[in-house]
């Protein structure tokens, strides 16, 4: 059973700060900033690309409910949502879950940096579109 199954389970202690039929949400033991919160699903999923329609829609819903209560209650200027797939992007437990990152200041501990890379974009579209007419 994973990590977060025992959390659920109140196997493992954590710092819950929602839960509902189907989702819980608590701190992350690891804050990258004040607030940082995790939100996932009862239901044991891998993650986002592995999950069903109606919990990933009763996961997106409780999100923002969290994430829109931790803004308003740290009085964070805004937040980063963020959930990883597969262990190369980040995923270090299988357990569909979303990172609710509250942010202070542009000078917060957390950083996403996008560099720019030069591809042939006509070429990308033809290989990935889902409707080729586009």
């Amino acid at each position: 059973m994973c990590i977060f199954c025992k959390i659920i389970n109140n196997e493992i202690p954590c710092f819950k700060i929602y839960e509902d039929e189907f989702t819980i949400a608590f701190l992350d033991i690891n804050q990258t900033t004040y607030g940082h919160t995790l939100v996932m699903p009862k239901k044991h999923v891998k993650n986002i690309l592995e999950c069903d329609d109606v919990t990933y829609t009763n996961t997106t819903k409780t999100v923002k409910l969290v994430a829109q209560h931790i803004i308003n209650k740290l009085d964070a200027k805004g937040c980063n949502i963020l959930s990883n797939c597969n262990e190369v992007a980040g995923q270090s437990v299988d357990h569909l879950h979303f990172h609710i990152i509250p942010r202070f200041s542009e000078n917060d501990s957390f950083k996403i940096t996008f560099t720019q890379n030069e591809f042939d974009l006509k070429d990308l579209a033809s290989k990935i579109a889902i409707n080729p007419t586009m």
